[in-house]
């Protein structure tokens, strides 16, 4: 009989690559993935790795295995999602994640409402970027995760995922008071060539966005700072140090000194929960997007 949680951990090794990667993502250590796989050898009585550098690669019998497992631990989420459904009950436990705006601006709100209505229900939060949740998501670490793009830069979302629009998310500029375009009532983005940009880490969606609609209108952008949440950048914008693209979900109190000025383009996010569709009749997945699109209609 294949041990399941043996199983698991093939399967994460097989989705990243390396024995560290896959203890990342399992949060467990090197040494417990090491000792998991060598039991699976012994039990399936084949060799499913072998030493690649100073890394290990899966063999043909390892390749075939974590084939099968994919399809197994699939199976499994589906049948643990037929009988949450068919007892109908919200209950266990639920692993979610948001980008720091959406979580600061919905869960408060959504969260509190799922205790209040589902008691049993033991609901996981955290903070993340919108990838790495995607990812979080696809692997099995997490179970929804809020996530975002932009109008005109959408963000792939993996096959055997499924997605709900939750809103519309506008932005403003931000710059400091004393900005020559502090007074407009809106402004376009190819008039700030000359100004320095606070925006988020290299490589991050929402940076290569930035990147991509500034030399879209013509600019070249100059980039002065990074920072990961909204509230540092506009710190920084307050001290007179740059302007920064500014959504409203999530971003208040504004800090003293920073004025906003809506974009002629009406530029916004499109935010969304995504979950696994193996998951899809599960209570509490569905309890969970009703509860983030009713803490999405106060704020939107």
């Amino acid at each position: 009989m294949l041990n399941l949680e043996r199983l698991r951990t093939l399967d994460a090794l097989a989705r990243h690559g390396s024995v560290s990667q896959a203890a990342e993502a399992l949060h467990v250590t090197t040494s417990a993935v090491s000792q998991q796989l060598g039991k699976l050898e012994r039990e399936v009585g084949q060799q499913l790795l072998a030493k690649n550098g100073r890394g290990v690669r899966l063999t043909d019998a390892g390749r075939l295995l974590s084939e099968h497992a994919a399809r197994i631990l699939s199976q499994v989420e589906l049948a643990q999602s037929d009988l949450e459904a068919h007892r109908g009950q919200v209950v266990g436990e639920l692993r979610l994640s948001a980008f720091p705006t959406a979580a600061r601006g919905l869960f408060p709100t959504a969260l509190a409402a799922l205790r209040a209505r589902h008691p049993a229900l033991r609901v996981r939060s955290c903070e993340l970027v919108p990838e790495s949740g995607v990812a979080g998501v696809v692997r099995g670490d997490l179970d929804l995760a809020v996530v975002l793009d932009w109008y005109n830069k959408p963000m792939p979302v993996p096959d055997g995922l499924v997605k709900a629009p939750l809103l519309d998310d506008p932005a403003d500029v931000a710059m400091p008071a004393g900005h020559r375009h502090a007074e407009r009532a809106e402004v376009d983005l190819g008039e700030f060539a000359d100004d320095e940009w606070i925006t988020w880490g290299e490589g991050e969606f929402c940076h290569e966005w930035l990147i991509f609609t500034l030399r879209s209108r013509g600019v070249e952008p100059i980039v002065g700072h990074r920072a990961a949440e909204t509230h540092t950048q506009l710190g920084l914008v307050a001290s007179g140090l740059g302007v920064c693209i500014a959504p409203r979900l999530g971003r208040h109190p504004v800090p003293p000194g920073v004025v906003m000025v809506p974009l002629t383009q009406r530029v916004r996010r499109h935010v969304y929960v995504v979950w696994r569709a193996d998951a899809d009749r599960r209570p509490s997945i569905r309890a969970a997007v009703q509860a983030l699109r009713m803490a999405a209609e106060t704020v939107g």
